[in-house]
């Protein structure tokens, strides 16, 4: 090559290469600029499939009404604008599998959770995030248990099924009059754990236990139970589960030309419940804690802004999912970071004027003073009994 020839290609390559530098350093300030808004993931997780899924879905609503809300907004945290996304996962009301979800969550990279729905589900995948230092909040999940693991990362936004069990036994003891008393679950943590607190209150209150049944959250032929029951004549039947089940055994129940109460916790008190048990619904009773919707301090709000969103009414918990995401947003504020760690020792000294209650945790992670509320259906509607606790008693 001669020198000449040489020359021109050097010149060239220097060139070649300081227009190269200057894309690089173009892209370089177009992705701080893209990256100036802080990206937040925020995990959910609950049955978005099977007979749950009605449920399931009330909660992917709520907490995605509550992302949508936060976005725009424009929220802040540690002086930058925050972009919330969702990440949510079908735990099929199967605990195997929502520690699959648990874990997949993980390795997203969330900054929390919201879920699971299921006290069965939320148990096992809370050891997944206590391992991993993901903050937890669940809006539904109401066993004992899943508190009391002595998890830093676990919370719930609801009063647990000590507190409604027990609100429920001396309801059916000295508002019904029952003393003789069967109780069936469906042996998750959940049924299992309401009905064992249940017995508990009404054995505390002179009532009987004059059998104790079971069976399962995928069963919907409940003859040979009831009819075991009914030769013993109870005043009452109460069931820990879920509306799926509820229904047809309900159904079943008159069927027999059994005139006995029916009780439930919270797993009864949907639409779905009385819209599948049609007629048999008349006169049943369940609970949920927290006040009634229109009670809340911005239910009705709530509750309309939800139906328009979504063009259903609310069938359970999205009111709590709602208040789960914005709990935990207000502990990312207050640390000014949306870093797991430097938020979490936040979380538990958040006091939140939410939707369903002013929201403040305990040491465990518990709600304090949750208030419980019984309703009976009426005319093929729920109607307010009594709200006992949380500065309501009426």
């Amino acid at each position: 090559m001669s020198s000449t020839k040489y020359f021109t290609y050097l010149i060239l390559a220097v060139a070649f290469s300081l227009v190269a530098c200057g894309k690089t350093e173009t892209q370089t300030t177009s992705l701080s600029t893209d990256t100036s808004e802080l990206l937040v993931k925020l995990g959910a997780s609950a049955p978005l499939t099977g007979p749950q899924a009605h449920i399931g879905k009330d909660n992917e609503n709520g907490t995605r009404m509550a992302i949508e809300d936060a976005n725009l907004k424009g929220t802040i945290i540690g002086g930058k604008k925050v972009r919330f996304e969702l990440l949510s996962e079908d735990d099929q009301t199967d605990p195997k599998t929502a520690t699959i979800v648990a874990q997949k969550l993980v390795d997203a990279k969330v900054n929390g959770v919201i879920g699971h729905l299921n006290s069965g589900t939320t148990i096992p995948a809370s050891r997944i995030y206590s391992d991993n230092g993901i903050p937890q909040i669940s809006p539904s999940a109401t066993a004992v248990a899943y508190t009391t693991q002595g998890f830093k990362t676990a919370f719930r936004v609801m009063a647990n099924d000590s507190q409604q069990g027990n609100v429920l036994g001396e309801f059916a003891t000295k508002k019904l009059g029952a003393k003789k008393i069967a109780v069936i679950d469906d042996r998750t943590a959940y049924g299992q754990g309401i009905a064992d607190e249940f017995v508990k209150s009404a054995q505390a209150n002179d009532a009987q236990i004059i059998a104790r049944e079971y069976t399962t959250d995928k069963a919907v032929d409940f003859a040979s139970v009831l009819t075991s029951i009914k030769g013993k004549q109870p005043d009452l039947i109460f069931f820990g589960g879920m509306d799926p089940q509820g229904s047809p055994m309900v159904k079943q129940l008159r069927g027999l030309g059994m005139k006995t109460q029916f009780m439930m916790g919270d797993g009864g008190y949907t639409p779905k419940f009385i819209e599948n048990a049609g007629a048999a619904a008349e006169g049943g009773y369940a609970s949920l804690p927290g006040v009634p919707m229109d009670k809340m301090p911005n239910g009705r709000d709530f509750a309309m802004r939800y139906e328009a969103r979504f063009k259903q009414p609310i069938q359970l918990y999205a009111p709590y999912c709602y208040d789960a995401v914005n709990v935990m947003i207000a502990a990312m504020q207050k640390a000014g970071t949306a870093e797991p760690a430097k938020y979490l020792p936040e979380l538990g000294k958040v006091v939140h004027d939410g939707v369903t209650a002013k929201i403040a945790f305990d040491e465990k992670g518990d709600l304090k003073g949750g208030a419980v509320t019984v309703y009976q259906v009426r005319q093929g509607k729920w109607q307010v009994v009594e709200t006992i606790g949380g500065g309501e008693t009426h």
